[in-house]
């Protein structure tokens, strides 16, 4: 009996494994921030990675890397403290190259972010939110069960600089292609600052004239690190994943040009926005970034840069935060704007 014919070469476009899905994102121009800026904002649609989120390269970039140098071994545990979305990436990870997961997370993120994480098979530990001081810290505590478990390694996201690497080698390169080698500016928040200094120093070694700014939300200290030289903060943010009181190891050396702080409040709007008018859901950390996008078109402009295009990240999903920012009780609770359609008598019938 004859072998079967080869098949025609109909697979040219497709990926070789899973985890080259990582990446690779699209780039679109968001009509409403643009008009408001008077100038081409895009958004990197890092919510289209298998994770739902921006963290899936840091995920990526962290495992390969611990593979890279023996540390990693075959059958071994991934342990890692986040505010859920690194979890999930490793955990996706993970699952395709053979590692189980342990994730420590603060209590108060967003169930959906927990659901996921057991569903994806990861063991998930929880404690009570506290500063970084305490050592009962997510991170504090991760550190500790990773060096407690045989075959386990720590994923430290925040001073392990295979994180920004990760953006300096796929997340900076893509935004620059897909901007025709014209970006004036980017910015993002910070929460490891992986992705702002990553993608700063990758873009900057394309242009020094990019200009690198960081959106802080409230709560958070780089604000007034990067304007005064102090880390201070002010106020508060319900915002997960975003947020530094510290210069961790990403953060080091980060080209930050500018920087602006942005309220919770004007974060929702560009989220409600860009809903209703554009049709993405996305989270908060996403709305906030693009209120400073805004700000940096605007600055930009005025300094008489023509027709300036600026990139930033939109984070992950907005379906990961059913429970607390699409829900109109969680946002009365942190005295934040309830989406007209949430509110009772507008939108999808309620059984109230």
């Amino acid at each position: 009996m004859k072998p079967p014919a080869p098949l025609p070469n109909i697979l040219a476009n497709t990926l070789a494994n899973t985890l080259d899905l990582i990446g690779n994102t699209p780039l679109v121009r968001l009509a409403g921030p643009s008009e408001a800026a008077g100038c081409d904002i895009y958004g990197k649609c890092e919510f289209a990675n298998p994770g739902a989120s921006v963290k899936d390269r840091a995920a990526l970039g962290i495992i390969r890397d611990a593979e890279s140098s023996g540390e990693l071994k075959p059958d071994g545990t991934v342990i890692e403290g986040t505010a859920g979305n690194t979890g999930i990436g490793i955990a996706l990870v993970a699952n395709a190259l053979g590692y189980k997961t342990v994730i420590v997370m603060p209590d108060n993120q967003s169930r959906e972010k927990m659901d996921t994480l057991r569903a994806l098979g990861a063991r998930l530990v929880l404690v009570p939110p506290t500063k970084f001081a305490n050592p009962g810290h997510f991170v504090h505590t991760s550190r500790r069960l990773a060096e407690e478990t045989p075959g386990a390694i720590w994923a430290n996201q925040f001073d392990n600089i295979a994180n920004r690497r990760a953006h300096i080698e796929t997340t900076a390169p893509e935004i620059w292609e897909q901007m025709g080698g014209k970006v004036d500016g980017f910015t993002c928040a910070a929460g490891t600052g992986g992705t702002i200094a990553g993608v700063g120093l990758g873009l900057k070694a394309k242009s020094e004239k990019v200009r690198i700014a960081l959106t802080d939300p409230h709560g958070a200290a780089l604000y007034s690190y990067y304007a005064e030289g102090e880390l201070k903060s002010e106020g508060s943010s319900a915002a997960e994943g975003i947020g530094q009181g510290r210069i961790t190891a990403n953060l080091e050396g980060a080209p930050i040009d500018t920087q602006f702080r942005i309220s919770d409040e004007e974060g929702l709007v560009w989220v409600g926005r860009l809903l209703q008018e554009e049709g993405l859901c996305l989270g908060l950390s996403s709305g906030i970034n693009v209120a400073g996008a805004i700000e940096l078109g605007k600055q930009l402009k005025a300094d008489g840069i023509a027709n300036p295009q600026v990139a930033t990240i939109l984070c992950d999903t907005g379906f990961r935060y059913l429970s607390s920012l699409y829900n109109p009780e969680w946002l009365a609770e942190k005295e934040l704007p309830v989406f007209d359609w949430l509110k009772s008598g507008n939108g999808a019938d309620r059984d109230d």
